[in-house]
């Protein structure tokens, strides 16, 4: 057998093994540590066969196989076979997409997919820009340097030491935390952050939104970017972005959605309405590998402005090979990477094998199951304590309110078990409440069944322990 054969042999097993093989394993970091500190010293070589092996047993051993049909944590779907290919082919050729000159082909077939996407927000492709990005960070962070280069006109040149007022960004408790983390990339300081109340449903309140953007203006700060959040992190919730799209252009602020992952609702006409209003957007995030069936990193950023993208990004440097011409446009000169990987390959493939209704099929299938689980839960006497169409279900039960047994217990005694995963969530900063994400386009209605069992075993045992439960050390 060639190394060939066996990746493809274990590509094959893997995915038709997965269902099969245990969710996750309870280790401790040392177990892990050791087997690979054991096998390898890299003094001796190992022959890429034998390498590949032990690499294979590794990760199969000592990984929460987030490809599960029954892991209902964070947003890590499923992969379609088509990805796994592309992602080959893009290791194989790796093509250069800094420049356009380097790789055609590349450059458009991330194009032509893009545009595809771009359309289904609502976009006008022809006017717009979009790229691949590494991840939802990556796509935020675009975000935030286009629209300050876009309101301030200074900034590209002169920095914050040329601006005249304190820039504020508007947030809510619920947005992704990578927000946190550029304001400290780019300078600017998490204090910049303005934090809007949240109503009871989770949304933004839009009302607290206006009153703070008018008393900001009176006290020295300059309101520059508003973030809705299309399908939060925590419960699955999506501001109302219509009501932002107005309070934005009423006052001149770059309003970006985070669509990380509720981005693919657009895809299927049902979900649709729940995102209305990101066709307005000045810029949107939305992460391929949350809901579209390809590996990470694959994320994607859209700016209705492509003036204000190529502004914020360009440069001119005279080693890089000259450009194709006006119709084309070099990466390096209109994105925050430089030499870049053959993201879009991945995406191109699994929208080409499945075709629009295909994808929309395996989304739309993932938001049905979302919409059972909640009801099977309810039937049990769990408690759901987040309203979304998206297939993320929050919930808890009177015992744990009664603190006969906490979150806590359940998620242990349920990640011990390895049959199912599945995490807890702190909600309007008050909460600490079950949650459970439909991630794979592989998952049935039996595999529900076996969560909603889980949970009851958990529940049940997590009652009659005093002191929680914990995790053995194998």
């Amino acid at each position: 057998m060639t190394i060939w054969q066996q990746v493809g042999q274990e590509i094959e097993d893997f995915l038709r093994d997965i269902r099969s093989l245990p969710v996750s394993s309870s280790l401790a970091p040392h177990v892990v540590r050791h087997a690979i500190e054991s096998s390898f010293d890299f003094v001796e070589p190992i022959s890429l066969p034998d390498l590949t092996r032990q690499l294979i047993g590794l990760l199969r051993q000592y990984s929460v196989h987030v490809t599960h049909p029954r892991y209902f944590g964070l947003f890590n779907p499923s992969i379609s076979a088509a990805s796994i290919v592309a992602d080959t082919l893009v290791a194989l050729y790796n093509p250069q997409l800094a420049t356009w000159s380097h790789s055609p082909a590349a450059n458009e077939i991330e194009r032509v997919t893009l545009r595809y996407f771009a359309h289904a927000l609502g976009f006008d492709a022809d006017n717009s820009s979009a790229n691949f990005t590494t991840g939802g960070l990556e796509a935020n962070l675009s975000a935030v340097v286009v629209a300050l280069t876009h309101r301030f006109p200074s900034y590209d040149r002169g920095g914050f030491r040329s601006l005249e007022a304190r820039p504020a960004i508007y947030v809510s408790s619920e947005s992704h935390h990578s927000l946190e983390k550029i304001c400290r990339i780019v300078g600017l300081g998490a204090d910049t952050l303005r934090d809007v109340p949240t109503k009871t449903t989770l949304a933004m309140d839009t009302q607290a939104l206006r009153d703070l953007i008018n008393v900001d203006m009176r006290t020295g700060w300059y309101p520059f970017l508003i973030v809705g959040t299309a399908g939060s992190t925590g419960a699955g919730i999506v501001d109302p972005l219509s009501e932002l799209a107005d309070i934005a252009a009423a006052s001149n602020v770059w309003f970006h959605v985070d669509a990380a992952w509720g981005g693919a609702a657009v895809l299927v006409p049902r979900l649709r309405p729940a995102l209305r209003g990101i066709e307005r957007a000045d810029s949107v995030t939305w992460d391929a590998h949350k809901w579209l069936s390809v590996p990470m990193g694959a994320g994607m950023f859209f700016c209705r402005h492509a003036h204000a993208a190529r502004r914020a990004f360009d440069v001119s440097a005279s080693y890089m090979p000259a450009g194709a011409g006006e119709e084309t446009a070099d990466q390096y000169r209109t994105t925050l990477q430089w030499s870049r990987r053959a993201i879009g390959l991945k995406l191109f493939m699994c929208l080409a094998e499945r075709g629009r209704s295909g994808l929309a099929e395996r989304i739309d299938h993932q938001a049905r199951l979302g919409d059972i689980l909640r009801t099977k839960l309810r039937d049990a006497g769990w408690i759901v304590v987040n309203d979304t169409m998206l297939p993320l279900v929050c919930f808890t039960h009177e015992s744990i309110r009664s603190n006969r047994c906490t979150t806590n217990d359940i998620v242990e005694s349920v990640q011990v078990r390895g049959v199912v995963w599945l995490s807890d969530v702190v909600l309007a900063r008050r909460e600490k409440v079950l949650r459970a994400c439909i991630t794979s386009f592989r998952t049935d209605e039996d595999d529900l069944d076996i969560l909603v069992g889980e949970l009851e075993r958990a529940r049940i045992e997590g009652a009659r322990t005093p002191g929680g439960l914990t995790t053995p050390e194998k």
